[in-house]
Formats: structure tokens, C-alpha cells, sequence
């Protein structure tokens, strides 16, 4: 099957299971007008976040890379009215085009973005004790997978979920040469989640509007 045939079939998928929302199509526009990559989860794996927030009955979330904000509106929509979502994002012209489309989709008051290196916001997490978190996404840059899953650890308690995107990647992760940085990352989550003892894991591979990749999922014991 192509990546043409997996596209229409998320667009089905959509089509079929989901009510037309015009802002989070907003907020999709409003990332390419900004001229930020297309990156983003797909509508159907966004739709998986939040249903995992729910599961989860989470209060408190930690999403590592923010980009224009479209995941973290959609697990911020399944927040309790005193539920937060903080969010971590390098670039400031991210960061901007991301607030204004929260404010777009009526989150602001659940979401806590901050802007910098991820692994300085992440320390200062931990200094303010601001965790645990009882949901953790992580999709970031790649070669810092194995420094975040370590802070999700520290920032989390039995029966958190972290979720790990872009672990496939075109089922390069078979790939043992290093020559791919993001690779590497992706086989070090890998390598994280099976040698961590205190984490239960595994991966879904996924076909898509996003082509072929997959998220590892892992509740901390």
C-alpha cells in the first residue's frame, strides 16, 4: 500500500469518527502561514492524545516540543477545569505563533509554555518540584530522547504514561550504523524503555497522513 492509500484512509478515519472542528483546522492553517514545518501529529493520533489523557484521568501534563501547539491543544481540551499542561518549546517564533493559536482555541488558561532549551526547562522542573506529571509526551529533537525520557522518570510517579513519538521513522530504527542522529534517538528510546525497570512498555508502528512511523508507550510501575 502507498503513503497515498494510508493519507486517504486517515482522511476516512477522520471523516467517519470525528465532528468537523474549524479551530484546530485554524490552528493548522495558521502553522503553515507561519511558515513552521508540518510536523504536527496527525488529527487521528492527536485524537489518540487526548483519549490517553482521558484514560489516564490525567490532571497534570508535560509535553516536551510545542511546536505551533496543535498536540497540546488536544490533550488540554481533556483537562479538568484545574488541569495544566505545561509545554516545552526552543524557538521563540514557535512559542508565538503556539500562543496565539491557544488563545484561538480558548487552552490559555490550562497551559504553561516556556521557552528555551528544553533539557534548562526541564531542570528547572525539577527544581521547583513542579512534578509529578501524570502524563508525558515527548517529541522533541531525537538525539535528546534518552535525557528526556530521564527527566520524565524523575518528573513522574506509578502509573504515569509517557509517550515517545517518531521512534519508527521509515523503519530506519533497524538501522545499527549511526550515521542518522535521528535514528540513534529513536533506537536509544528503545534501549531506555527495555533496560528501565521501573517502566512497562511498548511501540505501535503507524501508517498515515504523517507516512510510516510509530509512538512507544510505557506506564512508570
Amino acid at each position: 500500500m502507498s503513503e497515498k492509500t494510508w493519507a486517504v484512509v486517515d482522511d476516512y478515519i477522520v471523516a467517519s469518527l470525528f465532528d468537523s472542528d474549524p479551530v484546530l483546522d485554524a490552528v493548522l492553517a495558521a502553522n503553515h502561514d507561519q511558515g513552521l514545518p508540518a510536523i504536527d501529529v496527525s488529527a487521528a493520533q492527536g485524537k489518540l492524545l487526548s483519549l490517553l489523557v482521558r484514560i489516564r484521568g490525567a490532571k497534570n501534563v508535560l509535553e516536551i516540543g510545542t511546536l505551533g501547539g496543535y498536540s497540546t491543544i488536544w490533550m488540554a481540551r481533556e483537562l479538568p477545569a484545574d488541569g495544566r499542561i505545561v509545554t516545552l518549546e526552543l524557538d521563540q517564533h514557535h512559542a508565538k505563533v503556539a500562543r496565539s493559536n491557544f488563545e484561538r482555541a480558548g487552552v490559555s488558561a490550562r497551559i504553561d509554555l516556556r521557552v528555551g532549551p528544553a533539557l534548562q526547562s526541564l531542570a528547572a522542573l525539577g527544581a521547583e518540584n513542579a512534578g509529578p506529571f501524570d502524563l508525558i509526551f515527548i517529541d522533541a529533537d531525537k538525539p535528546n530522547n534518552p535525557h528526556y525520557l530521564s527527566w520524565a522518570m524523575r518528573l513522574s510517579l506509578p502509573g504515569t504514561v509517557i509517550i515517545c513519538d517518531n521512534v519508527i521513522r521509515d523503519g530506519a530504527v533497524l538501522n545499527e550504523d549511526g550515521r542518522d542522529a535521528n535514528v540513534e534517538g529513536a533506537r536509544a528510546a528503545f534501549s531506555f524503555i527495555g533496560g528501565e525497570k521501573h517502566l512497562d512498555g511498548t511501540a505501535i508502528q503507524t501508517v498515515g497522513a504523517k507516512g510510516y512511523d510509530g509512538f512507544a508507550i510505557a506506564i512508570v510501575e
